[in-house]
């Protein structure tokens, strides 16, 4: 019997224990985590500028005041590194479009059991639905992929938020018969009833090459767009150009979008010349993956001729500086950057860890949602070792999948923002604050860009696009409308 396809869900049906991981659901927030996400603005703009006394105050209070037309929740994955005089430093190394994090993040407040959900849908899925233009007639609907445990928690928050019905709809890569479709530039879902619903707002947790499943343009409003991911959400190669952009933008302001040096635009062909132009180490990425997938790190001619002999569908790579221990870390032109790594463990060992900050647009302007962190399968060694796999000490990606549309997660190296795990990162107050701006900036550029893909009459500017990303095989997906 096949899995039903769509589940009507109605204020009121919320429960928890759905939505969150069980080591989540129980623990206790940490402090200085709770300190943060209740600082406002000004307090943050004036301690920041206090430790970074030539950033400019009005620049940094008008980006975190931005209202993002495309890009309005963003999850960012950044690293804490150093360089060999001890500066340490946020650095981006992804902005997602559709973000997991609140299976992941404690409770902020024992009341309001709905947490992040929530807040997403009232603080900015609700008041941008509303503001909306035209009087668009139609239903609710949150549509995914991937990431059941938080999709349907958003599909609940929802009900409750709006207090009507939300259609709940899986809207799978190859499925021959899905759910949701698309006509006259209006989505449409089947509901549990097993008739056609006109959409009017979705939320979309799509994230593998959503634009083959969804329109560049469409009447229903969808949160986060389509462009948000073909502009740097979901495509790593427009994301890094948008950095670009934005800090030719920001300078003289003492702002800076901080990421790996890198390469684009880069032929299968190219790789090899790239890698030992950074010494031997390199990371390259399909540029549209997600979840881990299509990310390999780069250490030795072994992991070189592995990765040479892949299959791939896209023919258009970057490769980015390999940030690991000092002994092994790339050289690029601003010098080495090194993983700071957790605070060493009873047996001694210091593992590789990321940061995962989620943040959404306000009436206060962008503001932090959730934040966890997740470490490497295996501590990060002095040496790199014959046969060892540097993945193993560099990957910190939880998802693991285990058939086409079926993912599990490796909740071991999950660390909460918890009593007992935050202390384990090493990081402090000024290091979020970092990070959140970090997070912030990128998502700003990202944005910016999905702005300037459309002309003044609102249409997609195809040229524009295939000038910054002319890959075929992904101009060959896109759905214009």
């Amino acid at each position: 019997m096949q899995p039903m396809k769509s589940k009507l869900i109605r204020p009121g049906q919320f429960e928890p224990a759905d939505h969150w991981y069980a080591k989540a659901l129980n623990a206790t927030i940490h402090p200085m985590i709770s300190f943060f996400l209740h600082l406002d603005q000004e307090r943050i703009i004036k301690r920041y500028c206090h430790l970074h006394p030539i950033v400019k105050p009005d620049v940094l209070r008008q980006l975190l005041k931005y209202k993002p037309k495309y890009f309005v929740w963003a999850g960012a994955d950044l690293m804490h590194v150093t360089n060999e005089k001890g500066k340490r430093q946020m650095v981006i190394i992804e902005n997602n479009s559709c973000p997991s994090g609140q299976k992941s993040m404690p409770l902020l407040d024992d009341n309001q059991e709905q947490g992040g959900y929530k807040l997403l849908m009232e603080r900015t899925i609700l008041p941008l639905s509303k503001a909306r233009r035209g009087g668009l007639k139609g239903e609710l609907a949150v549509i995914y992929d991937k990431n059941p445990m938080e999709a349907s928690g958003y599909a609940k928050a929802m009900a409750d938020a709006f207090q009507e019905p939300v259609h709940y709809v899986s809207f799978y890569q190859d499925d021959p018969s899905p759910a949701v479709r698309i006509k006259d530039g209006m989505l449409y879902v089947l509901g549990e009833d097993q008739e056609w619903h006109a959409i009017r707002t979705a939320f979309r947790y799509l994230t593998q090459s959503p634009w083959t499943r969804l329109p560049i343009m469409s009447k229903t409003q969808i949160f986060n767009p389509i462009v948000a991911c073909l502009a740097g959400g979901r495509n790593k190669m427009l994301a890094s150009k948008a950095y670009n952009f934005f800090n030719a933008e920001l300078e003289g302001s003492g702002l800076e979008i901080l990421t790996p040096e890198t390469i684009w635009d880069v032929s299968l062909e190219e790789v090899p010349l790239w890698v030992n132009r950074m010494g031997g180490q390199a990371v390259v990425k399909n540029p549209y993956s997600n979840a881990g997938q299509g990310v390999y790190t780069i250490v030795n001619e072994e992991e070189l001729k592995a990765f040479m002999t892949n299959d791939f569908h896209y023919r258009r790579f970057i490769v980015q500086s390999l940030i690991g221990n000092y002994n092994w870390s790339s050289t690029g032109s601003k010098g080495k950057l090194y993983h700071i790594g957790t605070v060493p463990s009873s047996k001694g060992n210091t593992y590789v860890a990321d940061i995962r900050m989620m943040v959404s647009y306000t009436a206060q302007g962008i503001r932090p949602l959730s934040i966890y962190a997740r470490r490497a399968a295996k501590p990060l060694a002095d040496h790199i070792e014959d046969g060892t796999s540097s993945w193993d000490m560099l990957g910190t990606n939880l998802s693991i999948k285990e058939s086409d549309n079926n993912w599990g997660s490796d909740t071991n190296r999950l660390m909460l923002m918890d009593r007992r795990d935050f202390n384990k990162l090493g990081i402090g107050l000024d290091d979020l604050v970092d990070a959140y701006i970090q997070t912030v900036t990128s998502m700003v550029a990202i944005d910016k860009l999905a702005i300037q893909l459309f002309n003044s009459k609102n249409k997609f500017r195809t040229r524009l696009f295939r000038s910054l990303d002319d890959d075929k095989a992904l101009l060959d997906e896109i759905l214009l409308q």
